[in-house]
């Protein structure tokens, strides 16, 4: 008995064991946060591998596709609220966290400079009034003939020995402040600017909407997403897959140039149409789809043919002042439309 006893608690353990790396994978494969709201959703799916949930899961799935966050939420989980930050976000603005201590120490600097410039130049004021009092009062009293050439050469001395002083001051200080100009300047562009592909990233996109939106233009928004890009990943590499994203934008601002693109986020792009027809729009989207789906892409290394990479669109237009969010996740539901009838398809909608 105790023998059979033991043996079960074992294989409990193996089998708990084995469910937590399948719940591991789940995540890692779906691009979600380890919290425990997702890790709680993917249980529920691969504790029961023949329920409706987990069909419902497998059939979204098929074929390489992750899960959404509307998904999730479609099928009755819910989204955690630890998710961390973008990465590339993140880095970049742990990154400008030390520059901004710095700046700040900077501006501290250059006020106390300017504070001491100040202060000389008041004393320079004081002991010129006094110096022309003094000089005033000899010559009342002696007369202008006995002005003295000597006093009126010390005050004069002192009088350029303060002025050089304050320019060499204000010389640095210039110099300084055109410096910490040009890091904030860099600072606010790094925040806004995807590291991998150079492209604007999520929080200027969203901006440029806001800015647009704001003067009353017309504005369409797409959204692409690349197709099987688990795949490629899994096949080739992180490093081959980061050289696809950046072959994507590339194509992308190519086929849309003079509009906004911006890498949204993992392999997700959006571009952004203002005072454009929305016909217009889904013409130049589709000409950039048909350009990538056209590419034959070869790795460098071995010249071993990546083949084929599209990407799959939805566009849609903003109606009025209409919130971005609104306007993105309409944009996104046919993308994922176009997903499941085929791929390499765009949507408007």
């Amino acid at each position: 008995m105790a023998g059979a006893s033991a043996k079960r608690v074992a294989n409990t353990g193996e089998a708990s064991a084995e469910l937590f790396c399948r719940i591991g994978e789940f995540l890692r494969d779906n691009h979600l946060s380890p919290d425990p709201l997702h890790y709680a959703f993917a249980y529920r799916v691969l504790t029961d591998t023949h329920g409706p949930l987990a069909r419902a899961v497998a059939h979204l799935t098929d074929g390489g596709v992750r899960l959404s966050r509307r998904d999730i939420e479609n099928l009755g989980g819910e989204i955690g609220t630890l998710a961390p930050p973008i990465p590339t976000e993140a880095m970049v603005l742990a990154r400008n966290e030390g520059l901004v201590a710095q700046t700040q120490m900077q501006v501290e600097g250059f006020t106390d400079i300017v504070q001491a410039m100040r202060a000389e130049t008041e004393g320079f004021g004081r002991d010129l009034a006094a110096s022309a009092d003094a000089i005033r009062h000899r010559h009342h009293a002696l007369g202008p003939e006995t002005l003295g050439v000597d006093e009126v050469v010390r005050i004069t001395t002192r009088m350029l020995d303060r002025v050089r002083s304050a320019e060499t001051r204000l010389e640095a200080a210039t110099h300084e402040a055109t410096e910490l100009r040009a890091r904030l300047e860099e600072a606010r562009d790094n925040a806004r600017r995807d590291p991998l592909t150079n492209l604007p990233n999520r929080r200027a996109f969203e901006e440029a909407y806001a800015a647009q939106v704001a003067t009353g233009a017309s504005v369409c928004v797409a959204v692409c997403d690349i197709d099987h890009f688990k795949r490629v990943n899994d096949r080739f590499g992180h490093t081959i897959g980061d050289r696809v994203l950046k072959a994507i934008g590339e194509a992308l601002c190519l086929g849309c140039e003079g509009h906004l693109v911006a890498r949204y986020g993992g392999e997700e792009f959006a571009i952004l149409f203002a005072d454009v027809p929305p016909d217009a729009a889904m013409a130049a989207l589709e000409n950039a789809r048909e350009t990538v789906a056209a590419k034959r892409y070869r790795l460098r290394e071995s010249d071993e043919l990546l083949g084929a990479v599209t990407f799959s669109a939805g566009l849609t237009a903003a109606i009025d002042d209409e919130q971005f969010g609104t306007v993105f996740a309409r944009a996104d539901a046919l993308l994922y439309a176009a997903k499941h009838a085929g791929r390499n398809l765009s949507r408007f909608g």
